[in-house]
């Protein structure tokens, strides 16, 4: 079954919300929120993961707490827009650890 099979709830809409706030819930705790008993709430829980609605977990970084106090967005506008110099440009940005996200854009310039 994939994503375009499955139409979300509003009880799937809760967890995901619920996780958005808070991605360390337990399941019992996870379920106490949406007001699900814990069993259901486990199988939806793995079905939003199969489905690829929920990729991972994550913690978010206080960057202030690194030392790290300003953020930078930066056009960028590439000569050619081949797949082979998009992969490549993706890459070196990829190796730049002080980057956090790249994103391909469309209009006057190529990356944000």
């Amino acid at each position: 079954m994939n994503s375009t099979e499955y139409t979300l709830d509003q009880l799937d809409y809760k967890i995901l919300s619920a996780l958005k706030n808070n991605g360390r819930l337990t399941v019992a705790q996870l379920a106490e929120t949406i007001g699900l008993s814990s069993s259901p709430c486990w199988t939806r829980l793995k079905r939003l993961e199969s489905l690829k609605v929920i990729e991972g977990y994550t913690a978010t970084i206080n960057r202030k707490a690194l030392g790290i106090h300003e953020l930078f967005f930066i056009e960028i506008t590439l000569e050619r827009h081949d797949d082979e110099t998009l992969e490549k440009f993706s890459q070196v940005l990829a190796d730049i650890p002080e980057i956090i996200e790249a994103h391909l854009v469309t209009g006057e310039y190529d990356y944000l």
